[in-house]
């Protein structure tokens, strides 16, 4: 996957607007912002702890707090969602010319997105009319990191120099390879998951019953064409996604369900 997007000094420099769900702190977007240092205006707004599994929730019944750090990235006392509304409406004087979200430790394939603040702060910035990203190291063991911040230079790079006529919004699968090793990149579909492993009980110290979300159930629909199938086989997975959820093949049988005119 050696492919040359040098930048062309002839290009208006781009603003980017950078965020993610596993916090400020989080090793992922310190690599995002290093490997996309050159290739734009950078600003980096994002949750003040980690929020992963926030999905597309936004704070309406308290103010938020913005803050900045030492290395001069903001944080928010909210949602990945709430990071990206509050920049392009509230902070940034201008409108980012793409918004990337990342990179997320451990995948966000199939039914992930779903609850993914990752995904959902690249789709926020798509529902305010902003090109965005949603980028994720395909492991918990997070080794390879600068594999994926140098995918998403590549195609940060690549929309500078062509980019989409329209909004879009890409989910992004890296798999956690040093970057020769990667097989190359492909256009997937989300594959889906079995249902979710039981919830964990357990006793705390004072005798309350407490319970933990169980772990993600294991890939049901992961056959070839899939992201699952793509990063098994070491292959980056790019899924563009689309927000309108009419399920639109049980318009007929709902209208008959009621008893309407067709």
């Amino acid at each position: 996957m050696n492919i040359d997007f040098s930048i062309s000094s002839a290009l208006t420099p781009m603003r980017i607007l950078l965020s993610n769900d596993d916090g400020y702190l989080a090793p992922g977007l310190v690599q995002l912002a290093e490997s996309l240092a050159d290739t734009g205006d950078i600003t980096v707004v994002a949750p003040e702890r980690n929020r992963s599994g926030a999905s597309n929730s936004l704070t309406l019944d308290m103010p938020l707090h913005l803050r900045r750090a030492a290395n001069g990235y903001m944080y928010v006392s909210g949602t990945p969602t709430d990071c990206v509304h509050l920049a392009v409406t509230g902070v940034l004087e201008h409108q980012p010319d793409m918004v990337v979200s990342g990179i997320n430790l451990g995948a966000n394939m199939g039914d992930d997105t779903i609850y993914s603040g990752t995904v959902a702060a690249a789709t926020e910035g798509y529902l305010l009319g902003v090109p965005s990203i949603a980028i994720s190291l395909a492991s918990f063991e997070g080794r390879y990191f600068a594999t994926a911040g140098r995918v998403a230079r590549e195609l940060v790079q690549r929309f500078r120099e062509r980019p989409f006529a329209e909004p879009v919004l890409l989910n992004v699968n890296v798999p956690d390879v040093p970057y020769d090793e990667l097989r190359g990149t492909r256009i997937t579909r989300l594959g889906r998951r079995h249902k979710a492993e039981p919830a964990v009980k357990s006793i705390s110290p004072r005798g309350e019953t407490l319970y933990w979300i169980g772990a993600a159930g294991p890939a049901a629909d992961a056959g070839e064409g899939t992201d699952f199938h793509a990063v098994e086989q070491g292959w980056v997975s790019i899924t563009p996604l689309q927000i309108d959820l009419t399920h639109a093949g049980q318009m007929p049988g709902v209208r008959r369900w009621l008893d309407l005119e067709q």
